[in-house]
């Protein structure tokens, strides 16, 4: 993916900023010549790298001047820098145009445009999904009767997606058939119709007449620009003419999982003041992912996107709401089977492309499994779910210790038949029977602390409850009434492992609490709350500490056994003593 590409050389350039030891004008020219070269390469208009060098430069001046004069650290003239790059990237991408959002309860109708062969047939099927999921009731109609097999594709995605469509073999005329289409699902109270329309490029006026006709034949709430990332520099011409006639109201960018640079969408961006709403990676029907410009940009830079992470889990969690209510009520008990560890490996695997996931943690960049890590990755996890399929009834509820043999006094001595037989069952060895086994016993120490009347999850739901809401101090901090509620409601004997753990250790035990969703140095946490700060307030004092910086973090994976320069999972003593008998 050439995106990625492009948000290497991003970060790449960054680097050298944040290595170089005084920040002055030379330094800042050769961010700014590899920042331009970096976008011109990815098709992004020249006009537009010309404009972003000269506001960048201006506003690097600018407040370098200010810092000058307040005698600003070389730290801080980094972190300048840095910021109006980041700004001028977001402006490229961020016309500053709220797009049209589908509201549930009243009738939404969405068309979508765009020339031969962009993808809008597929996205109109991945958007009616996107939508369904979220509790809309989706219809899609086809209009399009230019292209032959155009209706056949479109009834076999939305079968495959089990979303109502409308079409016909016989009515050529594509205008009645919107106007049928969208007159049905109206009936039927329909949340969201989709309009899918015949291709058709600027030079093509008769199609532009008739896509014209549709619009106002069916008077959509919004027309979307489905553009191909593909066509470069074409695609500011392209998008102007379409503008000028249907007047689109939101961008869809298709085909980025491929060699398209994407930078054409930028300037289509720019020259139609037009936002972009959602990015095609792939061709299955779940590879739409929401396009918002600071995490976008975020995300290039390798600086993650935490929101869109977390957005990704929920959709997942919509997926199957039963089992991820049966697996939190296990949680709270402090429970935490096999089977459980089974359930989330496999939503692993059905969260897409690992590179994608960990392109949206803070420093961890897109590419950073590179080549062929993504396949060794996603085999290695298929092998775990594979022994999990070889295992009994009572070993998937089992938290593990069924596999172990102990001698007379009780102390653990090695794996049992059990594993053997899993392993030859699974076409496995027994070394990565005892890696799978660590490693659900990990996550049920996780459980088991977290879990129970005295447990992380219980203290926090009594914090919470005991701070009422949210912050009501400066900065999005919780108050010191709100600081005082929660060391009141925190219970007793977690107030002493606290205290005994010290400032850095207490803050580490918090996030863990909260689930590490705390950015670097702490300062990210649920409602932007400085972890830190709070953990001083209701200790009394202290060092700061922050979240485990990226060594600790490819450690953490090395030991998941997800790569990280030939690291495995524990030796049978570590896994004895995980398991809590060692």
């Amino acid at each position: 993916m050439v995106l990625a590409d492009l948000g290497a050389r991003l970060h790449g350039a960054l680097n050298q900023l944040s290595r170089a030891s005084v920040v002055d004008d030379r330094v800042i020219d050769a961010l700014l010549k590899e920042l331009c070269a970096a976008l011109l390469e990815a098709d992004v208009n020249v006009k537009l790298v010309s404009q972003l060098r000269t506001k960048v430069k201006a506003k690097v001046k600018k407040s370098l001047d200010e810092a000058e004069k307040a005698g600003g650290r070389e730290a801080n003239k980094k972190n300048v820098v840095q910021k109006a790059v980041f700004d001028e990237l977001v402006s490229l991408v961020d016309p500053g145009v709220e797009p049209y959002k589908p509201v549930k309860g009243k009738t939404n109708v969405l068309m979508a445009v765009g020339i031969q062969g962009a993808g809008k047939t597929t996205t109109c099927t991945k958007l009616a999904v996107h939508y369904s999921r979220r509790g809309m009731k989706t219809g899609l109609v086809c209009a399009d009767t230019f292209r032959a097999g155009a209706f056949d594709q479109l009834k076999q995605n939305a079968t495959k997606a089990k979303i109502p469509f409308y079409g016909s073999y016989t009515e050529t005329d594509p205008v009645a058939i919107a106007s049928l289409g969208v007159e049905k699902f109206r009936k039927e109270r329909f949340d969201v119709i989709i309009v899918d329309t015949s291709g058709r490029h600027k030079q093509e006026s008769e199609l532009f007449e008739e896509m014209v006709a549709i619009s106002q034949a069916v008077s959509p709430d919004m027309t979307i620009m489905v553009l191909d990332a593909s066509i470069g520099q074409a695609a500011e011409g392209q998008s102007r003419a379409f503008k000028d006639s249907a007047d689109f109201g939101a961008i869809i960018v298709t085909k980025l999982d491929g060699h398209a640079k994407g930078g054409g969408a930028i300037s289509a961006v720019a020259a139609t003041k037009t936002p972009i709403i959602f990015l095609g990676t792939g061709e299955h029907l779940h590879d739409l992912e929401r396009f918002a410009p600071q995490p976008f940009v975020s995300k290039l830079l390798g600086q993650g996107d935490m929101q869109g992470l977390v957005e990704h889990m929920q959709d997942i969690a919509r997926s199957n709401p039963d089992k991820q209510k049966d697996l939190a009520k296990k949680l709270e008990q402090g429970k935490f089977t096999i089977r459980d560890w089974k359930d989330q490996l496999s939503n692993i695997m059905s969260m897409g492309s690992l590179s994608k996931i960990a392109s949206m943690i803070p420093g961890m960049p897109a590419n950073m499994m590179g080549e062929g890590g993504e396949e060794e990755a996603g085999a290695k996890l298929k092998r775990m779910i594979y022994i999990t399929d070889a295992m009994r009834q009572d070993e998937l509820d089992s938290d593990g210790l069924i596999f172990v043999s102990f001698d007379k006094a009780g102390n653990p001595i090695g794996l049992n038949r059990r594993a053997k037989r899993v392993a030859r069952g699974s076409g496995t060895s027994v070394r990565e029977v005892e890696e799978l086994l660590a490693q659900a016993r990990m996550m049920a120490g996780m459980a088991k602390q977290a879990g129970g009347a005295n447990g992380w999850m219980s203290a926090m739901q009594k914090m919470q409850a005991a701070a009422g809401g949210k912050p009501l101090g400066p900065n999005g901090q919780p108050s010191p009434a709100q600081i005082e509620a929660m060391r009141k409601a925190m219970p007793p004997e977690l107030m002493r492992k606290i205290r005994a753990a010290g400032p850095q250790g207490a803050q580490k035990m918090m996030q863990d609490m909260m689930g590490g969703m705390g950015g670097p140095g702490g300062a990210g946490g649920p409602g932007g709350m400085d972890m830190g700060a709070m953990m001083r307030n209701m200790m009394g004092g202290g060092g700061g500490g922050g979240m485990p910086d990226m060594s600790q973090m490819g450690e953490m994976m090395k030991n998941m056994g997800m790569g990280g320069g030939g690291g495995g999972m524990p030796d049978m003593s570590q896994l004895m003593k995980m398991m809590g008998r060692g």
